[in-house]
């Protein structure tokens, strides 16, 4: 089995590296960072954290290097899976399968632009870049991953990519429906991220702090009320999702956070505001999503020199 990696930062790197010491999968990563991918190359993929392992794969930031593949995992930030999808797709022209497991909602409507087979995907691992060729496993978790509704992915694509990862040590859980799972974490990013975003605090204490853990608590109940109304029924309480990460060692910056820090556009059109437009869909308010959505954009458009 030939499985590529589509975006090598703290995620994608988690799947590739433990996949990579499965025996029977090669494993291909593509990504823009010149200096990760020669580290990778030269020195392996380190893994440290969570788990600690150095793991071989092949890495590229030219993708015509990257042979035909049954399955990709994409991983990029949302704001980049078009140009992502347009560079890679011909290595799945052979009915390979593309697995979003990135945030929010709305990456597989791109991605099914590009390739005919996609996998909804839901991960909970959390991780940082250290270094070139070195990731931080920050936080261990559960992913979903089904069929994306409008391809009629087979299951028995599902089961299969899922058996791999669940071979490599990721705790993978494939599901006929994962729009529950999906759903269950869109909410807890849309609350977490974008008030981690604009308040500086790292998750442990914007929860613990009375005033930012009640908004937690009302952003979701925003996104409760539109699930409802879609008639998605969640995969988990997104509450105890909050407290589990609150709990977890050292201090984890939400990727919304770590983005505003970097300077880099946010995935809030991906988080709150896909919220707020399945709102407006089914006649739901969502005031508070509205306003964080319309704050991140305010603090982005900030860097312009408006």
């Amino acid at each position: 089995m030939k499985i590529c990696i589509i975006g090598t930062g703290a995620i994608g790197s988690i799947f590739g590296a433990h996949l990579a010491r499965v025996e029977g999968v090669e494993v291909h990563a593509y990504d823009v960072s010149q200096p990760h991918v020669d580290a990778i190359n030269k020195n392996g993929l380190r893994i440290s954290g969570a788990a600690d392992f150095t793991a071989r794969l092949h890495a590229t930031t030219n993708a015509k290097e990257i042979p035909p593949c049954d399955y990709g995992i994409i991983a990029t930030k949302s704001t980049h899976t078009r140009p992502a999808m347009a560079q890679i797709a011909h290595v799945f022209a052979n009915d390979g399968a593309v697995c979003s497991v990135q945030n929010g909602v709305g990456n597989e409507e791109i991605i099914a632009e590009h390739v005919k087979f996609v996998i909804r995907g839901t991960t909970f691992p959390a991780g940082h870049i250290i270094e070139p060729g070195h990731v931080g496993f920050d936080i261990k978790g559960d992913t979903w991953i089904g069929p994306f509704e409008p391809t009629k992915t087979p299951m028995s694509g599902v089961n299969e990519l899922a058996e791999a990862l669940n071979k490599s040590g990721m705790n993978v859980i494939p599901l006929e429906d994962a729009r529950g799972a999906q759903w269950t974490k869109l909410i807890f990013n849309a609350s977490t991220n974008p008030v981690g975003a604009l308040t500086l605090l790292h998750h442990g204490a914007a929860t613990r702090l009375p005033a930012t853990g009640q908004l937690f608590n009302d952003l979701i109940a925003e996104g409760e009320a539109v699930a409802k109304a879609m008639g998605i029924t969640l995969h988990g309480d997104p509450r105890a999702m909050v407290q589990k990460g609150a709990n977890a060692p050292g201090k984890h910056n939400a990727s919304m956070l770590q983005d505003v820090l970097a300077k880099r556009i946010t995935e809030v059109d991906f988080m709150n505001g896909a919220i707020v437009k399945w709102g407006e869909q089914v006649g739901v308010p969502t005031p508070l999503n509205k306003t964080m959505w319309a704050l991140i954009k305010g603090l982005e458009h900030s860097r312009t020199n408006p």
